[in-house]
């Protein structure tokens, strides 16, 4: 099956260029006194930056495809990206708990933060594009791996659902045993370095550590999310840019999330009812297809119900 796309190749350079530029942006403004903590008010505005220049992105795209080809296709096609992007988004705060777990276990200082932040969402961009390509791939040849996607989220949003608040032990993970038996690891942070010579000899920091954890969570939350946006579309260019709009602007969110993740405790029950709702959307694909207004529609709703629980929850508690 050959997938059908909207994109040319003089749009993916421009979005290529709009990425460049905003990764410079983002690393050069946000928290540019790099001696200081990213205060929450600096990190809800170029949050809020970045979610206008993905939604100007989508109104951009609207009115070419209106011109080029007409209104419908316009309409569906932008739809399919908000719905993707919001879907994303929302997969990728659950994320950001865990880096906050992450950098409280490490104990990692609050200055050196941004600079792990920087790498760790810059890898998750070559990791996201090369696994975007993969499924696109797969999809192309085996139209029936969708089922496959579908029986994996439906899994993995009931396990997610089912799941407790264990954080796993850290200290034993197989990322900690790798890196121990194969680089001599520092007892103490050197500053922003990854790695330093000592007598001669090249030893990783834990910084360099909590790197390599992020990407591989990473990594792992992304085996969801990608099959997840293919529910929403497989025109390889919205599942591209969506996918990549949603993550930049991910190292602003965390300093929002990052002292009030206590706060939304119940916001992973809403990820499951998502993920099992779109794991039944590709399951029944062949029979019904859901249309794209209702998924938009239906991963708000669930968002919001789930944010507004985990806030009146919270405040009792207070």
């Amino acid at each position: 099956m050959e997938l059908q796309t909207v994109g040319e190749p003089w749009m993916l350079g421009v979005f290529f260029i709009v990425v460049i530029v905003m990764i410079f942006v983002d690393m050069f403004m946000l928290g540019r006194k790099g001696d200081t903590k990213v205060s929450t008010k600096e990190a809800l505005i170029w949050s809020v930056v970045w979610i206008t220049i993905a939604m100007l992105f989508n109104l951009w795209l609207y009115f070419y495809l209106s011109g080029k080809y007409n209104e419908d296709i316009a309409t569906q096609k932008s739809l399919e990206f908000l719905t993707g992007y919001i879907l994303e988004k929302s997969l990728a705060v659950d994320n950001l708990f865990v880096f906050v777990m992450l950098f409280a276990y490490f104990k990692v200082p609050e200055i050196y933060q941004k600079r792990v932040l920087v790498y760790g969402i810059f890898g998750a961009l070559i990791l996201r594009s090369i696994m975007i390509v993969v499924g696109a791939t797969l999809v192309s040849q085996f139209h029936w791996i969708l089922y496959i996607f579908g029986a994996f989220l439906l899994f993995s949003g009931i396990k997610m659902f089912t799941a407790g608040e264990d954080s796993g032990d850290i200290e034993n993970n197989f990322i900690i045993k790798f890196l121990r038996k194969n680089f001599k690891i520092t007892d103490n942070y050197h500053g922003e370095k990854f790695f330093v010579k000592i007598d001669g000899k090249t030893w990783i920091t834990p910084l360099f550590v909590v790197l390599i954890f992020i990407e591989v969570t990473d990594l792992i939350f992304a085996v969801d999310s990608i099959p997840a946006i293919f529910a929403v579309t497989t025109d390889p260019f919205i599942v591209y840019t969506s996918n990549i709009f949603a993550i930049l602007g991910l190292r602003a969110l965390y300093f929002i999330l990052a002292d009030m993740s206590d706060r939304f405790e119940l916001l992973k029950y809403g990820l499951a009812v998502i993920l099992i709702f779109i794991g039944i959307k590709l399951l029944i694909l062949e029979f019904y297809k859901i249309p794209i207004l209702l998924s938009l529609g239906f991963v708000i709703g669930v968002l919001a119900i789930s944010i507004i629980a985990s806030i009146k929850k919270t405040s009792k508690k207070i």
